[in-house]
């Protein structure tokens, strides 16, 4: 027999006075669940008449949510209601799902976002006095889709391109690009759905604190025509992966070719997080003719060594320096592997004299709002 489960939705007008949650701005329309107290405590609600067992799942260890699987309670037997609430969240965006009698279910009462390999669902948690992510009245850009051909693959790719305010009017303008990677089991949507990174552009370009620019973002996996894909522990294809060839071969040439970019080396740059940070390191550093400005964020670049990592590209500490115009490391004080291997890479690369910019995130994770601040601080160092 198929268990029936849905989400309750229920008008603000049935809730007690005095209550101070709201329904989180990663709901669905019209869905109560899960709600966001003032304070930061969250409160979710699943209906899933039959379980004997439902809990809440928060993505990942390092997550702003707490450790899971947690248990939720039966608040109403007889309608399968069960509910939680968390103590104060870490504010920013945080994956989850939920456990009904140890099935993997999603939220309905949530959107959803390509993470953990698959579509899942998350949850938005203000940081107070912080908008530099949020919507302002100011110009906007565009978010547009690019499908193109890839001949690496064979296959049809899509990027997603962001393009600057006024990117339509002034048509004799050409723009620096920004390559921009999201991280394992994510994909080209990432940047702009869970990072808000259009949001980012569009108030830091209006502020005039950053040049407009292009920013492209494309999945990190691909397989070469006629290889057989491996899947790695997130399901998505990682060995081989070809996606350094699509990206030197294939997008860079459709991007010069489809915008008015400023195709040169002095005005491209990479950056990503975690496993697109790995990726913007390796691949840069084998392409230094092609890129200039180079973003790491919470790179795993653990047992780093200057004189042979990366191909020895950090060796010559004068010849990386007279090349690349910025290279940036930085991740999240709670993130403790991640940011002790960047403390160590950072001191590592001031003992060698390769110049760079140390950023650290205060009190976040190995999560989205790391990444957005990092993006916050990097974009405006940019082509300057």
């Amino acid at each position: 027999m198929m268990r029936t489960i849905c989400v309750v939705l229920l008008s603000l007008a049935a809730f007690q006075a005095g209550d101070d949650s709201k329904p989180a701005s990663s709901n669905v329309r019209n869905a109560a669940y899960p709600r966001v107290h003032d304070d930061g405590r969250v409160t979710f609600r699943f209906t899933a008449p039959g379980a004997t067992k439902v809990q809440l799942q928060p993505g990942g260890a390092d997550n702003g949510l707490g450790k899971g699987p947690i248990d939720m309670t039966a608040q109403d037997a007889g309608k399968g209601i069960w509910t939680i609430t968390l103590p104060a969240a870490v504010p920013g965006f945080h994956y989850y799902w939920f456990l009904v009698d140890d099935m993997a279910v999603n939220d309905p009462g949530s959107e959803t976002y390509f993470g953990w390999a698959r579509q899942t669902s998350g949850i938005e948690i203000p940081e107070k006095g912080a908008d530099f992510y949020e919507p302002r009245d100011v110009p906007h850009g565009e978010v547009r889709v690019r499908w193109y051909r890839s001949k690496t693959t064979g296959e049809w790719r899509r990027a997603y391109v962001y393009t600057p305010p006024g990117y339509d009017r002034d048509l004799k303008t050409r723009y620096p690009v920004l390559y921009l990677q999201h991280g394992a089991g994510e994909n080209e949507t990432s940047w702009t759905k869970q990072g808000r990174a259009n949001l980012i552009l569009d108030n830091l370009i209006a502020a005039k604190r950053a040049q407009p620019m292009l920013v492209v973002m494309e999945t990190g996996y691909a397989t070469k025509l006629g290889a057989t894909p491996v899947q790695g522990p997130t399901g998505q294809p990682s060995i081989p992966n070809a996606f350094e060839q699509v990206l030197i071969d294939d997008l860079i040439p459709t991007i010069d070719a489809e915008y008015r970019t400023q195709a040169d080396r002095a005005s491209r740059a990479m950056a990503g997080l975690s496993m697109g940070g790995s990726q913007t390191m390796q691949i840069t550093s084998a392409h230094l003719d092609t890129f200039a400005w180079i973003g790491a964020f919470s790179a795993p670049l653990r047992n780093f060594d200057i004189k042979t990592s990366l191909g020895g590209a950090l060796a010559d500490a004068t010849a990386y320096n007279k090349k690349v115009k910025l290279l940036w490391i930085g991740a999240g004080t709670g993130e403790t592997s991640i940011h002790e291997a960047a403390t160590k890479l950072h001191a590592a690369l001031d003992g060698a004299g390769v110049k760079h910019t140390f950023y650290e995130s205060s009190g976040t994770a190995h999560e989205w709002q790391t990444w957005r601040r990092s993006l916050h601080d990097f974009v405006p160092r940019l082509f300057k």
